[in-house]
């Protein structure tokens, strides 16, 4: 158990890079066993959920050796095709190892996989598009079990555009025979990332990006090098916290049209934004206003991961935000704890109203998941007094040193460990 300890009332100066992506390093992680080949990739963040794929890596065979930043993926020795329940409960993500598995090896057997607990997060959409491919998989209790002595290329239409399912099927469509074109296809930069990887390792895939990505199977390759873009979910959370507190960083190695629509809010909030290349500026007086209605939406839309933590930053601006969540039924599961410092917000079914009150103020917290957690130490950060954050380990899913990037940005937080 962590106790985030954060004393609100300073402003955020300097400088800061953005460590590289949790949601593009874990596609990326799991598609280095796809094909026999030494995989050297960069910028991997130091974190739980990558510690959790590095272990599943391990387990299945691979060779994986870790340095500041860098992995190194040496795959020529996968010999299993069974990823433990202990491993599978360590992330939501782990369900991507399916269709690398079934590429490889032409079986599976994995578990359902844990993660956040933010409602109904069904992998049909993984499953069907696996069957079409011709997997034959069962299920018993939680537990699947997955065969396909030969893969074929299909014509697949997801029905919502899952980032989950879109890249099991990119895995799974390397190893298959013929064509596949996934219609409805996710578009988020981290399937731009994988397409990229997957390239390198010699497959033949295009449309990362649009609405439809088609695969073409695979000119193998022995070695690959990578490099992990921005996590554009922290690039938006440190944002949040500038605006919330007030003051000016600068953010670098983060693409801003990664993440323009939390830029954009911000902006309408009252914050001056430049941004150039992979740098982004922020300045803030501290003083926001209501920028309005906010839905959350697949990419481009805004992510329903930086939904609690712009709400955290809009609880003192002036007027009333309006928030609708599309994406997770349970993503509103930091109100509670936000009303605590004295938030005014209410919920009624999928929309959340944001009233701004002139101060918050310090109190004990609980995070209940991943962005919750960063929500109320943004939230924190701009109430008078000192917060206490209970966290059970969710931060540092998607955090790396997230106490020392804003201590150098001037805030008073610190992690007491009991």
């Amino acid at each position: 158990m962590e106790i985030w300890h954060v004393r609100g009332g300073n402003r955020l100066f300097g400088s800061c890079r953005v460590q590289g992506s949790k949601n593009a390093s874990l596609p990326v992680l799991a598609a280095s066993m796809v094909l026999p080949a030494r995989s050297q990739i960069r910028n991997v963040p130091q974190l739980r959920d990558v510690d959790a794929a590095a272990s599943i890596l391990s387990h299945l065979g691979c060779r994986v050796e870790r340095s500041e930043g860098e992995i190194c993926i040496d795959s020529t020795g996968v010999n299993c095709a069974e990823v433990p329940h202990e491993l599978m409960a360590e992330m939501r993500s782990s369900v991507i190892f399916m269709g690398a598995l079934l590429g490889r090896c032409g079986e599976a057997k994995l578990s359902l996989p844990g993660g956040c607990q933010l409602g109904k997060r069904p992998i049909d959409l993984h499953l069907s598009a696996l069957r079409a491919m011709g997997a034959q998989i069962d299920e018993e209790g939680r537990d699947l079990f997955c065969r396909a002595e030969r893969l074929h290329g299909a014509d697949i239409t997801l029905r919502f555009p899952s980032v989950g399912a879109t890249e099991n099927i990119m895995l799974a469509a390397c190893a298959a025979e013929g064509r596949t074109t996934i219609r409805g296809a996710a578009r988020e930069p981290e399937i731009v990332a994988l397409q990229d990887y997957l390239t390198s390792l010699g497959a033949h895939i295009a449309g990362a990006g649009s609405d439809t990505v088609v695969i073409c199977g695979v000119s193998p390759r022995p070695e690959a090098d990578f490099t992990v873009p921005g996590d554009r979910i922290v690039a938006s959370t440190l944002a949040c916290a500038c605006a919330a507190a007030g003051g000016r960083i600068i953010l670098s190695g983060v693409k801003p049209d990664h993440f323009l629509t939390v830029l954009h809010f911000l902006n309408e909030a009252g914050c001056d934004i430049i941004h150039v290349n992979d740098i982004v500026e922020i300045s803030s007086s501290g003083s926001l206003r209501a920028p309005g209605s906010i839905v959350t939406a697949p990419y481009p839309g805004f992510p329903t991961d930086a939904q609690p933590i712009l709400m955290a930053a809009l609880l003192r601006a002036e007027g009333t935000t309006q928030i609708t969540e599309t994406i997770f039924e349970n993503r509103y599961r930091q109100v509670s704890e936000l009303r605590r410092l004295g938030a005014d917000i209410r919920v009624k079914d999928t929309t959340a109203l944001v009233r701004g009150v002139k101060e918050l103020h310090g109190e004990t917290l609980t995070a209940p998941d991943l962005r919750g957690g960063a929500a109320m130490i943004v939230a924190a950060l701009s109430a008078r007094g000192e917060s206490r954050v209970i966290d059970a380990g969710h931060i540092k899913r998607g955090y790396e040193n997230l106490d020392d990037r804003l201590c150098a940005l001037g805030a008073e937080v610190w992690i007491e460990h009991t």
